[in-house]
């Protein structure tokens, strides 16, 4: 298992239009750095994954259950097991690290 990582040489996968990541992980969790494109839009989903993401660069509308906020760089936000959420950029793209437990295998590359 690696141990060190250097995030600008891991391997990019693009999980939906506009949006690729770029992950590291270990054996209970995952660092997913994300790219979202401008004026992109992640659709309302859910995951039994517990998720933590903080805003690198560029903002976005983030919608967790009932609750909208205008995230910025140096916010950011839990999304607990199986709550809904949504992702909908402006006019400039996203760069976002998100935090998952336990490891999400359809990311890995």
């Amino acid at each position: 298992m690696d141990m060190f990582f250097d995030v600008d040489k891991l391997k990019s996968k693009q999980i939906i239009k506009g949006v690729e990541i770029r992950v590291a992980y270990g054996a209970k969790m995952m660092m997913s750095y994300v790219d979202i494109e401008a004026n992109a839009t992640i659709a309302e989903h859910s995951h039994p994954h517990e998720q933590m993401e903080m805003f690198l660069e560029g903002e976005a509308e983030f919608t967790i259950g009932d609750e909208k906020r205008i995230m910025k760089p140096g916010m950011a936000y839990l999304v607990p097991s199986n709550v809904k959420h949504k992702v909908v950029t402006f006019d400039k793209p996203v760069l976002a690290l998100d935090i998952f437990s336990p490891v999400r295998e359809e990311y890995k590359a």
